[in-house]
């Protein structure tokens, strides 16, 4: 059986007695980096243990912000999150493991050029795992080697300045593009994942700091030279491209493959049948156990039409049947949810919304497979973690910000994507020229000259990365943090009566008032209390969660809170700006 680093995460763990917080123990007396780091097989096997921190299948499309809106609102969306006694993802243990390799490989004779694959591996997980703290907390403390137990001035340090870390990061990530392997692999770090990962690092950095002036944090656009540089080093090398079948259903397989596909993907999670390795994505889709999710009005509106055009330039945009709405429009739609003609993979029975299973009626098709594998936990089609789509994204938005970008830079970024779907590509003095009014409403910090093309990248962006998890680190870095507050939406009805969703002759949905019908068939939906419409029985859009409040304090919604068992523990440590209480 191919050796998988998915399939194989190291049993490791027992060399840490156990992760409390800073105060996490030394290795086992009578597990000595003397005996365990002998050879390079026992840095690899070491190595394998810090894949853990990659997402799991449901940290990716799992995403619950504004694309993507369930019964159910996150804390962070309704406004509601609180301090936490301890936990809150300030934690440590994954970061000793790895300061705890890069200080004692060479116990044993092992010299720096045969490790510096494993060194560079390790590194490249110590910026995931301190990117990942910046983006919760913002400022935090800088730890390069193991911490002893009673190393009091390093156990109640200070939090480190975010530019010393985001240095620390990038640092990591250069010696990891120099120095790990360069072959292809969905399932290990390559230099192509170095590469990928520091064009997303660059860009949230850049574009965070260039919108959140309020902080007062220089080097925006060194930051966004990281990005631009990282991600043509990558498109340069010729190494992947977009997948391409047909623009039908090109988008769609690359979700639904079983195997990651490797022209495109560049790290994934790995699932697999014979291993008993699952997730539970087509459940998620299918049934009301988890909170029905459905695609949000504004997304959908978003999507162009078939021609470039944009769908909410005609007046009656939110006004119209969902029939109607999705036809001739970008197909990344049509494999993004369920629209008429929608069958399952291997089936041939054309399967309409179903608003059981989608609280918004936008049902998603995005990474759902054959009908086999429906029940509780069977999916294993592989998860994407990076691909190259999004590296194009961000070299094409990284230029756009600095005021660089060309009509050249995007016929090899975003055309390269929409040609995946027969889209036509951005014209950028079209696009600045005549800036959409719909996409300025949703990001009013845009502006300057090239205010329409970053708009559209925007829109880009959402609609080919949706299901994926990037959109609240976009919302936090670009500082459109109260659009999550709007109310959210789904399908158009013009009132009570019965609806023909997918166009066959055949009524899919009935709104009704008083009495259910006793026919069978088609989905009853109560008006007020199963389905809520905008105008009551006069019809309008469904409305989500229209009696829960929302709201974002811009004063302090950006970061996470500090647990308060850390404040306690560490007097050192300040809360975040309005945490305090």
């Amino acid at each position: 059986m191919k050796n998988n680093i998915f399939y194989f995460i190291a049993a490791i763990s027992f060399l840490f007695s156990c992760e409390n917080e800073f105060l996490d123990r030394q290795p086992l007396s009578d597990v000595s980096p003397e005996a365990f780091f002998q050879t390079e097989k026992d840095l690899a096997l070491y190595v394998n243990s810090f894949y853990s921190v990659i997402p799991s299948a449901e940290g990716i499309y799992n995403e619950a912000d504004d694309n993507i809106v369930k019964t159910g609102l996150a804390d962070r969306i309704k406004g509601t999150r609180i301090t936490p006694t301890a936990g809150g993802g300030w934690s440590w243990g994954e970061l000793r493991k790895i300061n705890y390799l890069l200080a004692n490989y060479n116990k044993n004779g092992l010299t720096e050029d045969e490790a510096k694959p494993y060194l560079a591996a390790a590194r490249f997980f110590r910026a995931y795992f301190y990117f990942d703290k910046v983006r919760s907390f913002g400022d935090v403390p800088i730890y390069t080697g193991v911490i002893e137990s009673d190393d009091e001035e390093l156990l109640y340090k200070a939090r480190d300045p975010r530019t010393d870390v985001m240095d620390l990061i990038v640092a990591d990530l250069e010696y990891a593009v120099q120095n790990l392997p360069t072959n292809k692999s969905v399932d290990q770090v390559t230099k192509w994942t170095a590469l990928a990962f520091l064009s997303r690092v660059g860009l949230y950095e850049g574009s965070f700091r260039k919108y959140h002036t309020e902080m007062n944090l220089p080097n925006a656009d060194q930051f966004l030279e990281i990005s631009v540089a990282s991600a043509k080093e990558l498109m340069d090398s010729g190494t992947y491209n977009i997948y391409t079948s047909s623009p039908e259903k090109a988008y769609l397989e690359l979700f639904s493959s079983y195997d990651a596909l490797e022209e495109e993907v560049i790290l994934a999670r790995k699932y697999s049948k014979d291993l008993q390795l699952f997730h539970n994505v087509n459940y998620y889709t299918i049934t009301a156990s988890y909170g029905k999710p459905g695609l949000e009005k504004t997304l959908v509106n978003s999507y162009l039409m078939a021609d470039g055009s944009r769908f909410t330039d005609r007046p009656d945009y939110n006004q119209v049947q969902f029939f109607e709405e999705v036809q001739n429009r970008d197909l990344r739609l049509s494999q993004t949810i369920r629209t008429p003609g929608y069958t399952r993979i291997g089936q041939t029975n054309e399967l309409p919304p179903e608003f059981g299973a989608s609280v918004t009626g936008y049902q998603l098709v995005k990474f759902v497979t054959a009908t086999t594998e429906d029940s509780y936990t069977k999916s294993y089609n592989d998860i994407p973690v990076i691909r190259y789509a999004e590296v194009l994204l961000n070299f094409a938005e990284a230029k756009a910000e600095l005021g660089t970008l060309t009509q050249a830079d995007l016929d090899i970024s975003i055309g390269m994507i929409r040609d995946r779907v027969a889209m036509p590509n951005i014209q950028m003095a079209e696009a600045n020229a005549n800036p959409d009014d719909y996409l300025s409403e949703q990001y009013p910090n845009v502006d300057g000259s090239n205010k329409g093309v970053i708009l559209e990248i925007r829109r880009e962006r959402r609609i080919e990365l949706v299901m994926e998890s990037y959109r609240w680190d976009d919302i936090m870095r670009w500082k459109e943090g109260p659009f999550v507050t709007r109310q959210f939406k789904g399908m158009y009805f013009p009132g009570v009566g019965s609806y023909d969703l997918d166009g066959n002759g055949e009524i899919d949905v009935v709104i009704y008032t008083g009495d259910k019908p006793s026919e069978k068939g088609p989905q009853y939906l109560k008006l007020g209390s199963e389905v809520i419409l905008e105008g009551g029985d006069q019809g309008g859009l469904v409305l989500i969660n229209p009696n829960i409040q929302k709201t974002f304090d811009e004063s302090k919604d950006y970061f996470n809170p500090i647990p308060i068992q850390e404040l306690l523990l560490n007097k050192n440590i300040e809360q975040n700006p309005g945490w305090q209480n």
